[in-house]
């Protein structure tokens, strides 16, 4: 692969090519800082990047020309209709500045996501906020699929994305109030994590990355197999502890024991959690 811009002729940064390298028709790529400059001119680089040569962008830069394409008919063909409104209608601006502040969160995680998962990676600006930080990610597709998915925590939800090579995306969004507890299965090739909901138990296998898996697990289990301290339920990113009465750690406790033996919880983890909550007594 380049690993040299072929507009700027600087050589390319970890966070240009953390989600993949913006590659050309004909084999050069681009940094992030001409991708951003050329879109600018003709948005449609930025949506079908692999369509274009040097030549193109070149001949783009001397003429300027400013044509509009406009990105609607991408954003229905990639997002199912479940997702929400609001997030379709995201404007190219908003996108760009999205995904810039999307890559800097997984620069800051050292995601560790396979070349299988750009697909779903350029569906969360449509998703994500300026205001919703990304906690942590994995590769992670449904069982029994073959589609290629990744499974995203922020501090207020867990949104997994799906996608077949050739379907449409499919969005699940899980808010951390309907999630009662996280549980992780050991495998040496494909661990699996499970989120236990209300009336069901949705599973993710984690095949590309054992290590990643387990350290997205430990990342978030401490908030969801941890017995409510929010209402609703969040991760704080600040660390600060929450105040709560004496009964309702005792309450968190009993499900603390509930979920040690149903195998949820290992001892260790029961352990680390059960000093949590008598630290707060």
């Amino acid at each position: 692969m380049n690993t040299i811009c072929a507009l700027c002729k600087t050589e390319l940064t970890s966070m240009d090519t953390l989600l993949g390298a913006n590659k050309l028709s004909d084999g050069n790529v681009l940094c992030n800082k001409c991708l951003n400059e050329t879109s600018n001119i003709n948005e449609e680089l930025l949506y079908n990047l692999n369509k274009f040569s040097i030549d193109d962008i070149n001949k783009m830069l001397k003429t300027e020309n400013k044509e509009p394409v406009s990105p609607v008919a991408v954003v229905n063909q990639i997002l199912p209709a479940t997702v929400d409104s609001d997030s379709s209608q995201v404007s190219k601006e908003v996108y760009k500045r999205r995904q810039r502040k999307i890559k800097f969160e997984l620069e800051k995680l050292n995601a560790n996501l396979s070349m299988f998962t750009k697909g779903e990676i350029k569906e969360l600006p449509y998703l994500i906020s300026e205001e919703e930080q990304i906690i942590a990610i994995t590769d992670a597709q449904f069982v029994n699929t073959l589609d290629a998915g990744i499974l995203v925590a922020t501090p207020k939800r867990m949104i997994s994305v799906s996608k077949g090579m050739f379907g449409a995306a499919k969005i699940n969004d899980y808010l951390n109030e309907n999630i009662k507890s996280v549980s992780f299965v050991t495998d040496p090739r494909s661990p699996i994590i499970k989120l236990h909901l209300d009336e069901r138990v949705v599973e993710f296998e984690c095949y590309m990355d054992k290590e990643d898996a387990e350290k997205f697990y430990d990342t978030i289990k401490a908030t969801y197999n941890n017995a409510k301290e929010q209402s609703p339920k969040q991760i704080d990113p600040s660390g600060k502890s929450v105040s709560v009465s004496s009964e309702e750690i005792f309450n968190q406790l009993e499900k603390l024991g509930k979920l040690r033996e149903n195998g949820i919880l290992t001892d260790a983890e029961f352990a680390e959690q059960k000093k949590k909550l008598l630290e707060q007594l």
